[in-house]
């Protein structure tokens, strides 16, 4: 048996495919570069990263945060032994990713320039053409109940004809996003979440023709379980021929994580779940029976040496990654103390934040950190990013090492956005060395605490609590920079490793 979450971790927005005996699962990723996670898994419970889609993004503003934009919802393909990966930009564009090798570099290529186009997901026909399926950003159209389809050239380049409405869910199926299509026993089908990411349900429109008119259906609601939403994901299939269904459920704090359904047909529709409540319609299920049995176990990296000649898997930046940011260096990290000038160097604003997406709801981070200072204001540190956010490592201030925290407020939570700092610790030391830890707890509260030996550690500032990022869960961080905005260039902050521990069970 497996259960559910298959991973209380933030891969929002999943979408699915297998290829032979393999499974392979994307996921939005915003701000945070590079972009689209690539998961493997060989039995649909356990998942591997294995690698990005999107290494950088073409645009300039990238080149900076931009909270709430970046990669939203994609969805993954296998055509003409080609991975393709539909990934909306809602501010430029749709843009597709392709590879003969999953491990491999992905080619990028705009298919169309737009502004509040969302959730796409291709589809090849019989008949050789191409149609994508799309729905609308409120955020950036003000529409969010309809989806659309276009017809596209068949190598995903270019746009055919003029969209055209499919649905209106304004009545039955407000805030209608993440559609999937899929083409069964002459069906098309649909699958969607409606009615908004914490209260919502799926929805399934079919229809003989792919251009409609639709028939409409919920087939999975919360009902009687703790499962809100539960939310957008995709279909998919074993070698044995049973149907599954991927999706993500909101915990808020720690952002979209994801659950695995048994999915079966019933009179031409597809149930998710298990009629929990007798009312007809399927729920989450707690458990189930796996999938595959006796497949290797993968298990997501957390922990990292730095041993490797190129970072971990597990780690994105906050901006396009800049090879200028950091060093691998003989089993350390290096993380150059920044000043970028322009706006006060605060952690939002701050493109060259290494960042993590944590992988449980009680963990434990510690972390072994140097700094080698240029100027004052030179600070090394790890923390915790969110719209609430805090950070603590070691500062220079007037010559001497101060072991130090700070907590930020955003106030303007898209795009650069706006935020405000406040010291909450500072402490003289006579090292420029410290182990830091922090601690969360499955209640979302944590604390940040210091030693000068590794074994006594002291606790530093006062117990914070997480909080979501832009439309992403809380994400541990590493940044070095120059608080002051003035860089020498020649600080730097060293981390001999990052090691994190799942201590749900602890709590349990």
């Amino acid at each position: 048996m497996y259960q559910n979450p298959i991973l209380y971790a933030d891969y929002s927005d999943p979408d699915v495919i297998r290829v032979g005996q393999d499974f392979y699962m994307v996921a939005s990723s915003f701000t945070y570069l590079p972009g689209v996670p690539l998961l493997h898994s060989k039995d649909l419970v356990h998942w591997e990263i294995i690698n990005y889609c999107v290494s950088k993004l073409p645009f300039d503003k990238y080149n900076r945060p931009s909270h709430g934009s970046g990669t939203w919802a994609p969805s993954i393909r296998y055509h003409d032994d080609t991975f393709i990966v539909f990934i909306p930009l809602p501010d430029e564009g749709i843009m597709v990713a392709r590879s003969k090798d999953p491990y491999g570099q992905f080619q990028l290529n705009m298919l169309c320039t737009s502004k509040g186009w969302i959730d796409p997901c291709p589809i090849w026909d019989d008949d050789g053409r191409a149609y994508m399926v799309y729905a609308l950003a409120r955020s950036r159209c003000g529409i969010k109940h309809r989806l659309m389809l276009v017809e596209i050239d068949p190598e995903c380049t270019r746009l055919i004809g003029e969209p055209m409405l499919i649905f209106d869910g304004e009545q039955v199926a407000p805030t209608t996003e993440g559609p999937k299509i899929y083409k069964k026993d002459d069906y098309y089908y649909i699958l969607m979440p409606s009615g908004g990411v914490a209260i919502g349900w799926q929805s399934c429109l079919r229809s003989r023709d792919i251009h409609g008119p639709y028939e409409y259906k919920v087939v999975m609601h919360q009902g009687c379980t703790d499962i809100n939403g539960p939310h957008q994901g995709g279909w998919v299939d074993t070698p044995d021929g049973r149907n599954w269904f991927v999706h993500f459920q909101d915990v808020h704090e720690l952002g979209r994580i994801t659950h695995l359904q048994p999915m079966c047909f019933i009179n031409g529709w597809p149930f998710i779940g298990s009629d929990l409540d007798g009312d007809g319609i399927g729920e989450p299920v707690k458990e189930w029976s796996d999938p595959v049995e006796g497949a290797p176990e993968y298990k997501i990296s957390t922990s990292d040496d730095f041993r490797s000649d190129k970072l971990g898997l597990q780690w994105q930046w906050q901006a396009n990654p800049n090879e200028d940011w950091y060093q691998l260096d003989d089993g350390h990290l290096i993380l150059y103390c920044m000043a970028p000038g322009g706006r006060e160097n605060l952690l939002w604003y701050a493109g060259n934040v290494l960042t993590q997406i944590p992988q449980s709801k009680a963990f434990t981070v510690t972390t072994s950190i140097h700094l080698y200072p240029g100027e004052d204001g030179d600070i090394a540190a790890c923390g915790i990013v969110g719209q609430k956010y805090s950070y603590a490592g070691i500062k220079r201030m007037q010559g001497k090492n101060f072991v130090v925290m700070f907590k930020g407020d955003v106030t303007n939570k898209e795009f650069e956005g706006e935020a405000t700092e406040t010291s909450c610790d500072a402490q003289l030391i006579d090292s420029g060395h410290i182990f830091m830890k922090i601690v969360v707890r499955e209640d979302k509260s944590y604390n940040y605490y210091y030693s000068l030996d590794g074994v006594s550690y002291k606790e530093l500032g006062k117990t914070q609590m997480l909080e979501r990022a832009t439309w992403t869960g809380a994400k541990i961080c590493l940044w070095s920079a120059n608080m002051n905005n003035k860089g020498s260039g020649n600080g730097y902050g060293r981390y001999d490793w990052v090691y994190i521990t799942d201590d749900t069970a602890k709590e349990q």
